[in-house]
């Protein structure tokens, strides 16, 4: 099938009403070369400006991404669903991120000495291969895309971006801005392309790496392309993440936690804590007051400053999220907060606790993309710990106990990539985000993020 038959355009819709926003054409196969070479031409050019002006129109950028503030919230929450105050949150951390990297790079990028017998001087350098190509999602159009773009661009890579057909002209705003702050037009842009292009991207010699954030399917797909043609990979993947709740936890503190970053974007995070283990004696505590939380949400329009949770991205997140809860339930899960699909207009579902899951469900081992809380009762801290572990993912973790020891012992046995002791940590940009086992491969982010797709060269001097 033709790329042009594959996909006809971009399409934005507004999940609270339904309403079609715009549609936007796909390239065509000339355009989607023509922009590859656009960028390695760029790259050429970027990778010997002088880290010192890198900085600087890192700057101006975070500059003009606070000046507008207002207008990218409002695109993403008109795109996507996210309440406007968690989009102004996101648009706020993407400027922070670019000025961390600001201050940083300096450090980040410098040489790095090595003693080796028989010569006089011997470091290492991280140097910038050429274009990244960057794959993101809808649930964080802003952050995803610069979280994948920043420690490129600022090693000297030019980046070519295909963002969620839902969120077109979230990160296309993004684009805007950066030519407006004074980067060179083709050091970053925004691809409308099809999956068949994405794969022509992939083969081109000039194309040196690939990251995704997406699911497990997805980065399947992506990581056998790269493979097949010798590319560097990151995989951003997706996550059921275990927040364990120890007998010694504050649990006040421990189910505010729990709920508010579970429904934080409406449950549709990666790093969200999907499942919650608690220790028998202090469960019927815990899901007093968890369940409190998401019975009070205030469900609604996501630009009313008053509503604290909106719509899904879209009426096929909310089939497949019911599909996980019916089927669930049909085969003996407890309610202990009833919830669903809404009626009316708009991808809204009702936020719901359950109980009881078992192996033989698809909540146990899928990842739940929406407002479902699962709680999981269990003995003691190495149940917590057994049941933890047994999942296809491997991202994120949450640990509550005042016992130190023990809650540090807990945590050290997760077998996943990030973990919180007595808070939830989610993606912090100073650190490393990534996981293991389906959960993805590699690191953005942090000091390392940079590594993926920089040739670490070796100088040595005799």
């Amino acid at each position: 099938m033709s790329s042009r038959l594959a996909m006809e355009g971009y399409r934005t819709f507004n999940p609270a009403t339904g309403e079609l926003l715009r549609e936007y054409p796909t390239l065509s196969d000339g355009q989607a070369h023509a922009l590859v070479e656009r960028a390695h031409e760029a790259f050429l050019a970027w990778r010997s400006e002088p880290l010192v002006r890198r900085i600087e129109l890192f700057r101006k950028l975070a500059d003009r991404i606070d000046a507008n503030v207002e207008r990218l919230a409002r695109q993403i929450t008109v795109e996507m669903g996210k309440p406007l105050e968690q989009a102004r949150f996101e648009v706020g951390v993407v400027s922070s991120m670019l000025r961390y990297y600001a201050d940083h790079a300096a450090q980040f990028l410098a040489d790095s000495a090595v003693a080796v017998s028989g010569f006089s001087r011997v470091y290492t350098r991280r140097e910038p291969v050429g274009v990244v190509v960057g794959i993101e999602p809808w649930n964080g159009p802003l952050y995803q895309a610069m979280r994948a773009a920043v420690p490129n661009l600022m090693l000297g890579n030019s980046v070519v971006l295909k963002p969620a057909e839902i969120t077109a002209g979230s990160t296309l705003i993004l684009e805007e801005l950066l030519v407006a702050a004074g980067f060179p037009e083709a050091v970053f842009q925004v691809a409308l392309v099809s999956r068949e292009q994405i794969s022509t991207y992939i083969a081109d010699p000039r194309v040196r790496g690939v990251t995704l954030t997406g699911s497990d399917r997805a980065g399947a797909q992506i990581g056998a392309q790269a493979g097949r043609h010798i590319k560097p990979l990151i995989l951003e993947l997706g996550g059921s993440d275990p927040f364990i709740v120890l007998d010694s936890a504050d649990i006040p503190k421990a189910a505010s936690s729990a709920a508010i970053s579970r429904l934080a974007l409406g449950g549709q995070i990666c790093i969200s804590p999907k499942r919650v283990i608690v220790t028998e004696k202090v469960a019927d505590a815990f899901i007093e007051a968890y369940g409190e939380i998401f019975m009070n949400q205030k469900i609604g329009d996501p630009l009313d400053p008053q509503t604290t949770l909106g719509p899904l991205s879209s009426p096929g997140a909310v089939d497949t999220l019911q599909a996980q809860y019916d089927d669930a339930i049909a085969k003996g899960a407890q309610v202990l907060v009833e919830g669903g699909r809404m009626p009316g207009p708009g991808a809204y579902f009702k936020p719901a606790v359950l109980g009881g899951i078992t192996a033989d469900m698809r909540l146990y081992y899928e990842e739940a993309f929406g407002p479902i809380g699962i709680i999981y009762r269990v003995a003691d801290a190495d149940a917590a710990v057994v049941l933890a572990n047994d999942s296809p993912y491997g991202l994120g973790g949450t640990v509550y106990g005042k016992d130190l020891r023990e809650a540090n012992r807990v945590a050290q046995a997760l077998d996943i990539g990030m973990v919180g002791i007595n808070q939830y940590l989610g993606g912090p940009i100073e650190i490393p985000f990534g996981g293991t086992k389906a959960s993805g491969i590699g690191r953005e982010l942090g000091s390392t993020g940079m590594d993926a797709f920089a040739n670490i060269k070796t100088y040595a001097l005799a």
